[in-house]
């Protein structure tokens, strides 16, 4: 269902839900958006908003990689739209070297998941630290093609083993690893990997720990301040 313009995508595609069967809805404009722990997005001048509502036949304990599995398959359909690979920032950025050009967020209630998607398609003059997936203007016809190749990927790995998600895949893709992070609430550590559930494997200054993406709200790079003292960098 494609949408000139919408408040939410995510409350559109909850509303028009019906009967478990997989809803797509997309718009280029949305007024009342938000990311992951309630952050509004900016508006590029060309946009992907979507919002893919769907009854998993996954257990729920397995929820949590949708939302991996939605960056996969965002980075599958941009490369399909701009012939261009961007990186995964674990749990759900879309990013690239010159900033973050989208963003996944997953909502459940009840046995209805909601998984949203924004992304920046064009943008010139973008503010610093914002990116986005293509060089012109490609129209409006953009959002919808990009959206349904997106949603075929993520339901496509759905109605599969939730064990062969895309581990592999997500692990080449993510720029997390190997780097310094901070993450609410409050904790430290070197990112070292991605498990097999997509849970992020940390080394802190007390352990090895995994974190899953619903138990986090946020995760940053971080450098190290004078006096040693770990700070987020953005």
């Amino acid at each position: 269902m494609a949408l000139p313009s919408v408040g939410s995508t995510q409350d559109e595609a909850r509303r028009r839900a019906k009967d478990g069967q997989p809803l797509l809805v997309v718009a280029e404009r949305q007024v009342a958006g938000r990311g992951r722990t309630g952050r509004v997005w900016l508006e590029a001048p060309r946009a992907m908003y979507a919002s893919l509502a769907m009854t998993p036949q996954w257990p729920s304990d397995a929820w949590p990689r949708l939302t991996l599995v939605a960056g996969l398959a965002a980075r599958t359909a941009l490369h399909d739209a701009a012939g261009r690979d961007i990186g995964l920032k674990w749990p759900n950025d879309l990013v690239d070297p010159e900033g973050k050009l989208g963003g996944i967020l997953t909502e459940a209630e009840g046995d209805l998941v909601v998984i949203g998607c924004g992304v920046n398609l064009w943008w010139p003059d973008a503010p610093d630290g914002i990116a986005a997936a293509l060089d012109a203007d490609p129209g409006p016809a953009a959002a919808a093609e990009v959206a349904s190749r997106w949603a075929s990927e993520i339901l496509a790995v759905a109605a599969a083993d939730p064990d062969e998600w895309g581990v592999a895949a997500y692990r080449a893709a993510c720029v997390t690893v190997g780097t310094d992070i901070v993450w609410d609430p409050g904790g430290a550590g070197r990112a070292v990997a991605i498990d097999a559930g997509g849970g992020l494997v940390v080394e802190t200054a007390h352990g090895v720990i995994t974190l899953t993406s619903g138990e986090v709200r946020a995760v940053r790079g971080a450098t190290v301040a004078p006096g040693g003292d770990r700070e987020a960098d953005g």
